[in-house]
């Protein structure tokens, strides 16, 4: 079984910045982390390799420093890595993401030597929250999906997920090869050990260019991406709050009553 896991190194939400000339990210001396969904994408291929056997190979598109995320997948459980990364590509917006990203997918398989039977993204990234390049990219090589993953089980060929909705769960079966995004797991991701890191800092990560994936780089990167962001605002945030002290615990909640009666909100 060939597992292929998309991941991203996204900024710490609590460090985020914008360009405000390009409203692109800045990551330059911005804290990152493997974006939370895909470390969920990534459990769920070790797991299927754990059950049935087979391979997990990882792949992140960005600057040099996104290896950095890479390590810590090959450090839970994941047997090889890969780089994209190039001037190219910098500013892709989901649609171009999802391009490069299947060029990434038809390289991969030419350099491992067998076609993946399983591709998995995490659900979104929280930097974009768009839920957009899984099942773009499902789309550009032509492949089912399924989203929203919360459980995953391969057997006979097929996959079987239990698709988180608003009620509960769908039980959905797709023939493979597919792709699936996924969701938080019933169980967490695990932890590396000392082990594992120091196995994962020797793995070497070949990085991908634009020359080695033969794309139209017309179609990558700001040039590439039809998303046009005019303008970006941090929200402000309005304190309106009254504090009733200084009285019994009786009339206190009477007056609390009474205001927000008066506010219509009782």
């Amino acid at each position: 079984m060939n597992i292929l896991v998309c991941v991203k190194q996204v900024p710490d939400t609590n460090e985020i910045k914008i360009d405000p000339e390009t409203h692109t990210l800045v990551r330059a001396g911005v804290p990152s982390i493997v974006n939370p969904f895909d470390t969920y994408a990534l459990e769920a291929g070790v797991q299927i390799k754990e059950a049935v056997g087979g391979k997990v190979v990882v792949v992140s598109m960005g600057p040099e420093q996104a290896a950095d995320a890479l390590k810590t997948c090959l450090s839970v459980g994941a047997d090889a890595a890969y780089l994209v990364s190039g001037r190219e590509f910098g500013g892709s917006d989901t649609l171009a993401t999802s391009f490069i990203l299947s060029h990434v997918v038809k390289a991969v398989e030419e350099k491992e030597g067998a076609p993946f039977d399983l591709i998995l993204c995490g659900k979104q990234a929280v930097d974009g929250d768009t839920a957009q390049v899984g099942p773009e990219l499902a789309e550009h090589l032509g492949l089912p999906q399924i989203t929203y993953a919360m459980d995953l089980t391969v057997e006979d060929g097929a996959i079987q997920v239990k698709r988180e909705c608003d009620e509960g769960y769908d039980l959905m079966t797709t023939s493979l090869p597919a792709v699936v995004t996924v969701v938080k797991l019933p169980t967490e991701p695990r932890y590396p050990t000392i082990r594992s890191k120091m196995a994962a800092k020797k793995k070497p990560i070949p990085v991908l260019t634009a020359e080695d994936l033969k794309i139209d780089v017309a179609r990558c990167g700001l040039k590439g991406s039809p998303t046009k962001v005019k303008s970006t605002y941090t929200p402000s945030r309005e304190k309106n709050g009254m504090k009733i002290a200084g009285l019994p615990a009786d009339e206190a909640a009477a007056q609390l009553a009474t205001l927000l009666t008066d506010a219509k909100i009782l």
